[in-house]
């Protein structure tokens, strides 16, 4: 056997791109965060065929809806909520562009009614304080979690219909100490529940934050970016 003939087929190399990029999205920090989503949807539309400029189209919108700074989707995050797991809160947004490229994994689907109605109520439900396990008892489990499972670190939950051209439902979640404290275990059990984000259009605009997120942007962010 020559060293050709032992290479992986096409659809082979697919199927393990597919894979690496959904963990990615999982856990970005362990893969090197951003910049390892772009090579890897690079390489994705390559193995595919599509031209490289659907992602610049998609970097283009993000712009043009001020969720990507100089430093990325990331930069916007860390404006918008500095103390938030930004790496998870960042892979959001790519998984969204997975969505409709169709690579992204779903760990379980929304019927369509179970969708309309969690759209339907959840920026209402998000004018409370909750927490984690107030999020999977109302919704049940996401479709990706974002980040691990340790209820002790931030994660992100992402709630997808079984219609894949609805959007995601995106929650944003944090734990630690008080500002200015090096506290560890921090002093909340379960993650907060910081914003609640889905819809189109100017990507500020579709965030709803609870009322612990409202105190935790205001506390870190400086007045004049505060819309």
């Amino acid at each position: 056997m020559t060293p050709t003939d032992s290479l992986a087929t096409a659809p082979e190399i697919r199927a393990h791109l597919l894979e690496v990029f959904n963990r990615a999205l999982r856990s970005s920090g362990e893969f090197g965060g951003e910049v390892a989503l772009h090579l890897l949807i690079r390489h994705l539309l390559f193995v595919e065929r599509r031209p490289e400029a659907v992602f610049a189209e998609q970097r283009r919108v993000w712009k043009d809806s001020e969720a990507f700074r100089p430093n990325g989707v990331t930069g916007f995050y860390r404006e918008l909520i500095p103390e938030l797991d930004c790496k998870d809160a960042m892979a959001s947004v790519y998984a969204e562009f997975a969505q409709r490229c169709g690579w992204l994994q779903s760990d379980r689907l929304l019927t369509a009614d179970a969708y309309e109605a969690l759209k339907g109520s959840v920026r209402q439900w998000a004018g409370e304080d909750r927490t984690w396990a107030d999020v999977t008892a109302m919704f049940g489990d996401p479709s990706v979690l974002f980040g691990g499972t340790n209820p002790l670190y931030g994660k992100t939950l992402g709630y997808l219909s079984e219609d894949m051209g609805q959007p995601m439902v995106v929650f944003h979640l944090w734990n630690g100490s008080a500002r200015g404290s090096a506290a560890w275990p921090p002093e909340h059990e379960q993650p907060l529940l910081l914003a609640v984000r889905f819809g189109e259009g100017p990507f500020r605009q579709s965030f709803t934050f609870t009322p612990e997120g409202e105190r935790r942007r205001l506390e870190t962010v400086h007045p004049l970016q505060v819309e």
